[in-house]
């Protein structure tokens, strides 16, 4: 396409371009994506069509007053497994709009204890919920605190979850990361479970080398302060660490000031695979499209290193080979490489 082509023809080949692509999304919670459009129906009076924090100029101050927002929006809703699968069919049926063809999404599990349901119903209520053409692998979220009391049972039975992939550490980052932590992932890395944790997003890049060393994971979500150790950057990238990374919720939380300044590129360059994802839509009011779209119109990313985005997905996605190898040839093919 020309260069001096209207900005409007621009704008729609691109989008046409970034819809095209077979994409992943492998940082997603499916309880912070609630869809607003639930609540809003559900009680028009408590949940106005246009909450404030959805203009796209809102930044949220602090991690304590965005989960307070989250769960004040999401925990009213989320009270039986019906609720679970009515949340979960809208939210993958627009993954399939914006051809988003594999996701990896966790659940709280401490909600599941809260409204005294079986962790198995809702596990059940949300994968019946995934339509033809989406492959979707669940995983168990949890704070770095609640092994303690109730809750050590409820973890431990995860070897036995076959519906569930794998575990992730998440929360408010700056908690110390307990000593129970380690031994439980690696136990369920034993039982053939995926272990990932939150780390490098509001406290810095000693945690991202905590979370490799100490935990033992290869699937760092954000990862976004790594940047500030070329050290830990380095660790990363020898050891195959993949970034689970969210660029529109990194901007609305104030990690980093714009998305010029994200260092996704950077991260790349130094050979970190680093994937692209939504995090909580609920109160970002984001799809996987907006994420690709502000990446090239505001960070300045060609349609070549968009589609490396979407390779990177393709290379930790739990799928057979072949299916690996397609998606990936699809995405070459589509970006002209």
């Amino acid at each position: 396409m020309s260069l001096d082509a209207p900005a409007s023809v621009t704008a729609g080949a691109l989008d046409a371009y970034i819809r095209a692509l077979p994409k992943t999304e492998t940082h997603l919670h499916l309880d912070g994506s609630l869809p607003y459009e639930l609540l809003h129906a559900w009680k028009p009076e408590t949940y106005p069509s246009r909450p404030y924090f959805h203009a796209p100029d809102y930044r949220f101050p602090s991690f304590p007053k965005f989960d307070e927002i989250l769960l004040g929006h999401a925990l009213p809703w989320f009270t039986s497994p019906e609720r679970y699968h009515e949340s979960a069919r809208l939210t993958f049926a627009k993954h399939v709009v914006a051809n988003v063809r594999y996701v990896e999404c966790s659940i709280h599990l401490a909600v599941a204890h809260f409204i005294n349901v079986p962790v198995r119903e809702i596990v059940a209520a949300i994968h019946a919920a995934v339509p033809a053409g989406l492959t979707v692998k669940l995983y168990a979220g949890m704070l770095r605190s609640d092994y303690a009391g109730p809750m050590q049972a409820h973890i431990d039975d995860l070897v036995n979850q076959e519906g569930i992939a794998g575990v992730d550490l998440h929360g408010h980052e700056p908690a110390p990361t307990e000593a129970w932590t380690a031994p439980v992932w690696a136990r369920l890395r034993a039982a053939g479970k995926v272990t990932k944790c939150h780390a490098g997003e509001f406290d810095g890049a000693h945690r991202v080398r905590e979370a490799i060393e100490q935990l033992g994971v290869t699937r760092v979500q954000h990862g976004v302060r790594a940047i500030e150790d070329p050290a830990v950057v380095a660790l990363a990238a020898e050891r195959g660490v993949t970034f689970d990374m969210t660029p529109i919720s990194n901007v609305r939380l104030q990690v980093v000031p714009d998305m010029a300044a994200h260092p996704l590129r950077s991260l790349m360059a130094a050979g970190v695979n680093c994937t692209v994802s939504t995090d909580d839509q609920l109160v970002f009011n984001n799809t996987l499209l907006d994420e690709y779209r502000v990446l090239a119109t505001e960070a300045g990313f060609t349609r070549a290193e968009l589609a490396r985005v979407a390779c990177n997905g393709w290379a930790v996605a739990d799928v057979p080979a072949a299916t690996r190898a397609g998606m990936q040839a699809e995405v070459a093919r589509l970006a002209g490489l």
